[in-house]
C-alpha cells in the first residue's frame, strides 16, 4: 500500500442576496508547507448561501482528488470551512432535512471515500483565501463573465501560512468577557502603534437595494497564546489609573422598523432582507437629526442588511459622512424560522426552540446560527472597529442580537443575558472601550429622541 497522501481543502460559498447571485471558491493546500496546490471558483447564478457552500465543498474535494488521480484509499483529505452546516451535516452530527442539500451532500460524499475525509470547522476569518475566491466568481458573475484562474489575486490577498494546523481550542465561550479584553486591549495597542488598517478592510456602503459586494475584514491578530498584550493590565475599582487616552466609543443604533418588527417575527440574515416601513424610515430620519444635534459621530459603519443600510445612509446624509460595511455585524441567521412568530416556532419545531432557548451552542432550525457563533464574529467586528478608530466616536447601525451580544460581553454577563434586555426599533446604546481593555457601558436602549 502506498503511504498516504495528505491535503487540505478550504472551501466557501456565499449569494449576495440569499438566494442572490451566488458562487463558490476552493483551494486545496499542501499542510506540509502551507501552499496552495490548486484553485478553484465559479459563478453559479442564483442560489443560497447553503447551496453555494456545499457546491465549493464539491469542488475543493474533486480538485484534491484531480491532483492525486493514482492515489485512491491513500489520499487523506481534511476540509476546513466557516459553515457550521455544511461541517455538521458531512461529519453526520446533524441530520440533513432540507431537500435542496440533500442531493448536494451525496454528490459530496461520492466524491472520495468517507473514511478518506475529515471535517473541521472553522471561523470566517481563517476560510479568506477559499472567501475571496467565492467573492471574485460573484463579481465575475456580476460583469457576465465566469471566473478565470490566470486573473486570480486570492492567493496573493490571503495571510501567508506556514503549516496548516488545527487551532488551538478557545479558553471559554466565543467572544467572552476575558478574551474579549485580550483582543481588544492588543487591538488598541495595535492602533496607536501601527498605521489604521488597510482601507480594504471595510467598505462604502451600497446603495439600497443593490446587493452587497463586499468582502469580510479579517478580525485584528490577539497576542501569540500565552503572551500578553503590551498595554497595561486592566484595572478594577476607583483608584488612580494610567493615562489611557480618549476610548473608542460605539454607540449602537438598532435600525428602524420593518413591516415584520411590530409582528415580532424572526427576521436575521438568512430571509427575505426587508426594507425599511414609512415607521422606520421617519425613526431614521429622527436618529439622524438627534446624532446632528449632538455632533459628537465621526465615523459610521453598518450592518450589510437592507434595513440598517437604509438607516444608515439616512445618518449620514445628515451629517455629511461615509457609510462602510462590515460583515460581522449582520443579524442572527435563523434558519427556518425567518419570518415566523415566536409562536408559530413554538408549534412547528417545539423541541428544536426549547433546546435553542436553553444552550447558546444551538442553532435554530434548517442550520441558522447559533448564539456562539455569532457571539464569535460580533466581537471579531469589535476588535477590528476598535483598532481602527481607536479614540473616536463610531456608531454602530446593526441589529438586536449583535447588540445585546456587545453588551453582553462588555458585561461579562452570561449567555441568557440576551434574553434579559429590551431593544426597541431605532434605539441607542453605548459601549465605550479604553486602552486596558476595560469596556463601559454608558446607555443601553434610549428611544428619547423618537418622542
Amino acid at each position: 500500500m502506498s503511504a498516504a497522501r495528505q491535503v487540505v481543502v478550504e472551501a466557501d460559498g456565499g449569494s449576495r442576496g440569499n438566494p442572490g447571485p451566488a458562487g463558490y471558491g476552493a483551494v486545496v493546500i499542501d499542510p506540509a508547507t502551507g501552499e496552495p496546490l490548486a484553485e478553484t471558483a465559479e459563478y453559479i447564478g442564483v442560489a443560497t448561501n447553503n447551496v453555494a457552500e456545499y457546491r465549493g465543498l464539491i469542488a475543493g474535494l474533486t480538485a484534491a482528488k484531480g491532483l492525486f488521480p493514482d492515489a485512491g484509499d491513500a489520499l487523506r483529505v481534511h476540509v476546513r470551512m466557516d459553515s457550521k452546516l455544511v461541517v455538521e451535516q458531512m461529519s453526520g452530527r446533524w441530520k440533513i432535512k432540507h431537500p435542496d442539500m440533500k442531493p448536494l451532500a451525496a454528490r459530496a460524499a461520492a466524491v472520495l471515500p468517507p473514511s478518506s475525509v475529515t471535517y473541521e470547522w472553522i471561523p470566517r476569518a481563517q476560510n479568506k483565501h477559499a472567501d475571496r475566491l467565492a467573492n471574485e466568481a460573484m463579481d465575475a458573475g456580476r460583469d457576465g463573465r465566469q471566473w478565470e484562474a490566470s486573473a486570480s489575486t486570492a492567493a496573493l490577498d490571503a495571510p501567508a501560512r506556514g503549516t496548516v494546523s488545527t487551532p488551538p481550542p478557545a479558553q471559554g465561550p466565543p467572544g467572552d468577557q476575558v478574551a474579549g479584553a485580550a483582543r481588544a486591549r492588543a487591538a488598541l495597542a495595535a492602533a496607536r502603534g501601527a498605521a489604521a488598517p488597510a482601507a480594504d478592510t471595510l467598505f462604502p456602503v451600497p446603495e439600497p437595494g443593490v446587493p452587497d459586494t463586499t468582502v469580510p475584514a479579517a478580525p485584528a491578530e490577539a497576542p501569540a497564546p500565552g503572551q500578553p498584550a503590551a498595554v497595561v493590565a486592566p484595572q478594577t475599582g476607583w483608584g488612580p489609573a494610567a493615562d489611557l487616552g480618549a476610548p473608542a466609543t460605539l454607540v449602537l443604533l438598532r435600525h428602524g422598523e420593518t413591516a415584520l418588527t411590530p409582528e415580532k417575527r424572526f427576521s436575521g440574515s438568512g430571509g427575505t432582507d426587508p426594507e425599511l416601513s414609512a415607521t422606520g424610515r421617519d425613526q431614521a430620519a429622527r436618529a439622524a437629526e438627534h446624532f446632528a444635534a449632538l455632533g459628537t459621530v465621526q465615523e459610521i459603519v453598518s450592518s450589510p442588511l437592507r434595513r440598517c443600510r437604509e438607516t444608515a445612509a439616512a445618518v449620514a446624509d445628515r451629517l455629511g459622512l461615509d457609510v462602510r460595511i462590515d460583515e460581522g455585524l449582520r443579524e442572527t441567521d435563523f434558519g427556518a424560522w425567518e419570518g415566523l412568530t415566536f409562536g408559530e416556532v413554538r408549534e412547528r419545531y417545539g423541541d428544536d426552540l426549547t433546546a435553542w432557548l436553553a444552550s447558546p451552542d444551538t442553532a435554530p432550525t434548517g442550520g441558522g446560527e447559533s448564539f456562539a457563533e455569532v457571539a464569535g464574529r460580533v466581537a471579531a467586528a469589535r476588535d477590528r472597529i476598535v483598532a481602527r478608530y481607536a479614540g473616536r466616536t463610531v456608531l454602530l447601525v446593526t441589529h438586536v442580537t449583535p447588540i445585546k451580544t456587545l453588551v453582553r460581553l462588555a458585561l461579562g454577563a452570561p449567555p441568557e443575558a440576551l434574553f434579559r434586555m429590551e431593544l426597541s426599533a431605532a434605539s441607542i446604546s453605548t459601549v465605550a472601550y479604553y486602552g486596558d481593555g476595560n469596556a463601559s457601558v454608558r446607555l443601553l436602549n434610549d428611544t428619547s429622541h423618537l418622542r
